[in-house]
């Protein structure tokens, strides 16, 4: 198979959690975020960082990585051709000179929900005070709100087609007349890149208050798919009916998809369907635009596109 985009879809439990907080509500009381339908979440910020965290661990003992390194979401890096994160989280420098500071994220998630209503209990928090001397800081009391039980639910789509590739537009009097496409890493550093997110997402752990919560967010549910085209219907597969879901499966089928669906709750397990689904990845290729165009860092591809 061609593999154009890569969906893989998840269900975990979290448990006495708050994955990702909110704004104070009064004073001193840290809120949970949820949305009006009394369903928390974890917002899309969250799980990029989440997933970019696993991907960065994962990168970190692999033994072919190179150069390259996942920078801190506050600093992104244009240098594609070895920052992880700038390759398929996107970035935008305004100020670049003489080429493009800009490239849209070919790896794209959706915010982690709760699929039924939550039910939010409060916890107090003690600063005990143990120096008594004049002028030492006052015992603190605190609450914070967390979420008792969850089955959350969330997806992660990579854009196969934009992995370490770039797009170029050529114009004549002001018409748009041809595109080109950039290259930016290796055949096998591309097919490396889309196996580190494929494993990230097993691995979503990072979540918010770590110090005194662990909370994982790793599946219990999962549905893989490599896309010979750029689909995402598969990402409600497990929040719809029976029907709609042998529908999906059926779509997946007549248009030449492949997919891996584990359960920690049968006899299919999650760890299979990963499994199978890298060494799916292995054997197939991934599809690039640029067919085959010599590798280029950023700045060499678009400082030349722009002269």
């Amino acid at each position: 198979m061609n593999i154009k985009g890569i969906l893989v879809s998840v269900v975990a439990p979290f448990e006495n959690h708050i994955a990702n907080g909110g704004e104070k509500l009064l004073g001193n009381a840290s809120s949970i975020k949820r949305r009006p339908d009394g369903r928390v979440y974890v917002s899309g910020q969250m799980q990029r960082h989440v997933l970019f965290s696993a991907i960065n661990k994962l990168n970190e003992t692999d033994v072919n990585k190179g150069e390259t390194f996942v920078s801190n979401g506050d600093g992104i890096s244009p240098f594609i051709e070895k920052d992880l994160r700038a390759d398929m989280g996107g970035f935008m420098h305004p100020s670049k000179g003489d080429y493009s500071g800009r490239r849209t994220a070919p790896l794209s998630v959706t915010p982690a929900v709760a699929i039924e209503k939550s039910d939010v209990g409060r916890d107090l928090l003690v600063r005990i005070k143990i120096d008594q001397a004049a002028g030492s800081r006052d015992q603190a009391l605190a609450t914070k709100e967390f979420s008792e039980y969850d089955v959350m639910h969330m997806n992660f789509f990579l854009d196969v087609s934009a992995l370490s590739v770039s797009k170029a537009f050529k114009y004549e009097s002001g018409f748009n007349i041809d595109t080109n496409y950039f290259k930016h890493a290796t055949d096998n550093e591309r097919k490396r890149r889309a196996r580190l997110y494929l494993e990230g997402t097993r691995y979503m752990n990072d979540y918010a208050s770590q110090a005194r919560n662990a909370v994982s967010g790793e599946p219990q549910k999962v549905i893989i798919v490599f896309d010979p085209n750029l689909g995402r219907k598969a990402s409600r597969y497990f929040v719809t009916e029976q029907q709609e879901q042998k529908n999906i499966l059926a779509e997946l089928d007549a248009k030449g998809a492949k997919y891996f669906i584990g359960d920690d709750k049968t006899e299919k397990s999650v760890y299979q369907a990963y499994d199978e689904a890298l060494k799916f990845l292995e054997e197939n290729d991934l599809f690039d635009p640029s067919n085959g165009a010599e590798v280029k860092t950023f700045e060499e591809a678009f400082s030349s596109a722009s002269k």
